[in-house]
């Protein structure tokens, strides 16, 4: 179990320069334990230094995609859509894709082939579909150099929608593997076209409403409430696109416009883990209890899983694994990576656990009663091995923490 202390380590690293602070939030389902922790300062873009406040405003990047799963299982539970049924009139820009297996002798000419089975919304939860960030897959990269390359520096004729962006072909057939992708940008443009609301818009009015959250807005932010105490707005990134979080680059959401429902939203700690609590409490506020049920069930199919393990076992496999240890078992749920066992003093089995970019963590243990949010505040360039470290202290101090509640509460 790795050992580290949240206060200690992240205010080492604070005052050494690795990082300029940090936001720690954690909860149980009826709300007795509460952890909430602010570290270190961030910087205003006018170059001023303000002590880090629990309401300040994160880029969630990938954190995201979890909001984007609940936003479409809540389609699933008024019937307008279902987990396995047919896409094809919704998004045709999607179904219609074929599946590249390479190119030509030439190099000139992509080797396509047809769907063997059609992509459902299961798929694109989780990342099973066969569309995959194109830097995942060297054909894919490749594909896109030749026929759709973007521009260096967009303007507002050339930012992109979902289907825009994502004009590349699939990287294997739908359902016969996994590997992480844009499955939840996609997902997100499915609940705008049958609700007809902009992802944003349906996400105050069924998550963020029910759960008493006002503060979150997708890319980019325009509230001026906001902007005041927005983390990314800083000298290193005057455009808030949230360059920290990805360990530099930005180009996420200089190329787009439109909700993106894998990377675009930014809100506080403390309101994301108000979803966090809703999911572990399964208090019916945004999703049916059965629904809330079936996101922490593994959901690959036989030859997905034996390539999601490959995945985990990887050179990117530390990226996937999430902090889980490398001989541990792991499946996919619906929002995030599934833990299938019990570690001592840690995660029990079924904890759906995921992040952000480079600096955003977060998990759900129904069986062990906790959830939490570490979000670190990187400073440029990014100290890769210390936010990694300190994201593990995270996730290991909390269940100390709270363990030692516990005997408080009993002595």
């Amino acid at each position: 179990m790795a050992e580290g202390d949240i206060e200690t380590d992240f205010q080492a690293a604070i005052d050494a320069g690795k990082i300029n602070g940090a936001i720690i939030c954690a909860t149980d389902a009826e709300g007795r334990f509460i952890y909430e922790k602010t570290l270190g300062q961030r910087t205003l873009l006018s170059g001023e230094k303000r002590p880090q406040h629990a309401d300040d405003v994160l880029y969630l990047a990938s954190a995201t995609k979890l909001l984007a799963t609940i936003a479409a299982l809540q389609c699933v539970d008024d019937g307008l859509l279902s987990l396995t049924g047919d896409l094809s009139s919704i998004v045709p820009e999607l179904t219609g894709k074929q599946v590249i297996t390479g190119f030509s002798e030439d190099g000139e000419t992509p080797l396509l082939e047809p769907q063997a089975r059609p992509i459902t919304l299961e798929m694109l939860l989780s990342h099973t579909s066969g569309v995959i960030y194109f830097f995942l897959d060297p054909i894919i990269s490749r594909w896109r150099e030749k026929f759709a390359p973007r521009p260096e520096d967009p303007d507002e004729s050339s930012k992109m929608l979902v289907e825009d962006l994502y004009t590349y072909p699939l990287s294997f057939q739908p359902g016969a593997s996994w590997m992480y992708g844009p499955g939840l940008d996609w997902a997100g443009r499915i609940v705008e076209r049958v609700t007809g609301k902009t992802l944003g818009e349906r996400m105050h009015e069924r998550i963020f409403g029910p759960l008493g959250i006002a503060d979150a807005q997708f890319f980019p932010v325009t509230r001026e409430d906001l902007r005041a105490r927005l983390v990314d707005l800083n000298p290193d990134d005057p455009d808030a696109l949230g360059r920290a979080v990805l360990g530099g680059a930005g180009e996420m959401n200089k190329l787009t416009k439109g909700d993106f429902g894998g990377h675009g939203m930014f809100m506080t700690a403390p309101d994301y883990v108000k979803v966090l609590h809703s999911l572990l409490a399964n208090d019916g506020k945004i999703l049916k209890p059965a629904t809330v049920h079936d996101m922490f069930k593994h959901h690959l199919g036989p030859e997905a899983t034996a390539t999601h393990q490959a995945a985990l076992a990887s050179p990117m496999g530390g990226f996937f694994r999430v902090g889980t240890a490398p001989d541990s078992k792991a499946g996919h749920g619906l929002g995030g990576l599934l833990t299938l066992q019990d570690v001592d003093g840690w995660y029990g089995e079924h904890t759906l656990t995921w992040g952000g970019g480079l600096t955003f963590a977060w998990f759900i243990d129904r069986k062990n009663d906790l959830c939490g949010v570490g979000a670190i505040q990187a400073s440029l360039p990014i100290d890769g091995s210390t936010v990694e470290t300190l994201k593990q202290t995270f996730r290991y101090d909390i269940y100390r923490k709270r363990a030692e509640w516990k005997k408080e509460q009993g002595s």
